[in-house]
């Protein structure tokens, strides 16, 4: 049995929620190019990259045939809008539950690690004040696979310097509990209504609702009686 020494998260839906303000950048590049989308579409883009995002946009209308550098472009547009949408993130923005969470991981002594598709990241957890807060931000840019690839969490865990069964990673996102799953940490949702073939150790409909110790626990346990 594993003991756990670390913790991994996702950051939009878990730490903070920037979800919004990517629909409206999105919205924004899918309206220049006649494609509608909505909040509920939408969720298709939770936990996949920037580039794969465009994709899944663009066809939504086949007859548009960008190239390398058009799609580029489109890219950098949507990241300008996004950073104008992030400028004013305060720690006040800080979804319910996690500071006491983090709090108490660090009087514990639990190494923590940031997993997220989002090359903004290090920007947004400075605005948020909790950059000191985690041991490693883990750079999207530096993997050859994307969640649901388990690759973000198995070198999130190795950049804390642990094996991934004694870390827990925490992802609102079908595509993130699969990769973690993958890796072989054990997976807290955060609020994902239904799941797949790859279903989380634990889940909970919102931050507010996250115990740690209770969390440990019960991660804990189930190992015992797999094991």
């Amino acid at each position: 049995m594993s003991e756990i020494k670390g913790l991994v998260f996702d950051l939009d839906g878990v730490i903070t929620d920037t979800a919004e303000r990517h629909y409206l950048a999105w919205k924004g590049i899918a309206d220049r190019l006649g494609i509608a989308i909505d909040r509920e579409w939408n969720e298709r883009l939770k936990g996949i990259s920037r580039t794969e995002s465009l994709e899944l946009i663009l066809a939504e209308d086949p007859t548009l045939l960008l190239d390398g550098e058009e799609k580029e472009q489109l890219l950098e547009e949507k990241n300008a809008h996004y950073l104008e949408l992030i400028a004013e993130i305060t720690a006040a923005d800080i979804l319910p539950g996690i500071p006491e969470l983090l709090e108490e991981a660090k009087s514990i002594g639990y190494r923590m690690a940031i997993a997220s598709a989002s090359k903004n990241a290090p920007l947004i957890l400075e605005r948020l004040g909790l950059s000191a807060a985690f041991d490693a931000i883990f750079d999207p840019e530096a993997l050859t696979y994307n969640k649901p690839h388990p690759e973000i969490f198995e070198r999130a865990a190795q950049a804390l310097s642990l094996e991934t069964h004694a870390c827990i990673g925490f992802e609102d996102s079908l595509a993130g509990i699969e990769g973690i799953k993958r890796s072989g940490m054990p997976a807290v949702a955060i609020g994902i209504p239904a799941f797949g073939e790859w279903l989380p150790d634990i889940e909970v409909t919102a931050t507010k609702e996250l115990n740690l110790k209770e969390i440990v626990r019960e991660v804990t346990m189930k190992e015992r009686v797999e094991g």
